[in-house]
This record gives structure tokens, sequence and C-alpha cells, in this order.
């Protein structure tokens, strides 16, 4: 499945879900992830910092995609994507497009595994304690639509900074949650 493939947002009863609007969300970030990440200027600049600061926008934006691909693809979807959580932080080279292909690839995860959750999933625990914590399973879908944002504030802020360039990525656009 291509970022750009449309899966139905719509349940078996033809209405709208929480894990479809949800689902929304999630590719809305990571398809704005990708536009800020096409806006460094070169790959290299993608894995700078300024001092004070341990991340890069290239580990921001691996980071949410490996969260995102694990969380919502292994742990709901059952894919065999196996995250590496100290690589999102320590990596420090490394092209665009490979990090584009990144944010991609999380997305098809997001889109495909949200389209066959079920409202009583969502309600339910979620199936790996985070923390020591149990969470329900919406409110966890919730907290990573916020923790992608986030990221992706934190990733626009540092290329602004790093660069001098006023440009804008349109990081949250309201387009794709019109009805």
């Amino acid at each position: 499945m291509e970022l750009n493939e449309e899966v139905s947002m719509k349940d078996g009863g033809g209405r709208m879900n929480s894990a479809n609007d949800i689902a929304t969300m999630l590719v809305r970030e990571l398809e704005g992830f990708e536009r800020e990440v096409l806006l460094f200027p070169s790959d290299e600049s993608l894995w700078q910092t300024l001092p004070g600061l341990t991340n890069t926008a290239g580990n921001l934006a691996l980071h949410v995609a490996g969260n995102l691909q694990h969380y919502i693809g292994t742990v709901l979807g059952k894919t065999a994507y196996k995250r590496d959580r100290n690589m999102e932080f320590s990596r420090r080279s490394g092209t665009r497009a490979e990090v584009v292909a990144e944010l991609r690839q999380a997305a098809t995860v997001v889109r495909y595994v949200l389209a066959s959750i079920h409202e009583d999933t969502l309600a339910g625990e979620f199936p790996e304690a985070l923390m020591g914590m149990k969470i329900r399973t919406n409110l966890l879908l919730i907290h990573l639509c916020a923790h992608s944002g986030f990221h992706l504030g934190q990733a626009g802020y540092l290329r602004r900074t790093l660069t001098g360039s006023s440009v804008s990525s349109g990081p949250l656009p309201l387009g794709p949650l019109a009805i």
C-alpha cells in the first residue's frame, strides 16, 4: 500500500469511528513530518542540532515513525516490525529519502491497522503496559497523536533555527480533517 492510496475511513455501518479519526490525525502528522524533513537544505543538515538539544530532526522523525510502527503495527496489528529505539536517537547520518521512507511506512501501517480496529478494542486495555501502566487503547492512540505533533513541532523549530528560514512546512493543515 502506498502513502497516497486511500483506505476507507468508514466502518461497516457507514459511520465514522474513533480509530479512523485517530488514523486521520496520525497520517496528517506523518505527512507534515515528511514535508518538514524535505525542507532541510541537505541530508547533513537533518542530523544537526544546537547546544542544549540532544535530538536532531532526523532522530525525531525516526522516533515518531518507530513509535507508531511499534505500538500500532506490532502491538495492535501483529506486524513483524522490530523496533530499535536506541537507533532512533543515536543515528547521526542518512538521507532525507531514507527518513521519508520510514515516515511513509509508518503512515501505511497506521492506515492499514487502524482501519480494522473496532470500537470495543479501543475501549479495552492496550495489550502492552507502558512504563508499568495499563492504559485504555483509545487513550494511548490519542496520546500518540499528541506525541507525534509535539515532536513535529520540535523538528520544525529546530529546522527554522538551524537554517534561519521562516518557511513553514504547513505541518498541521485542517484540510485532512474536513468532512
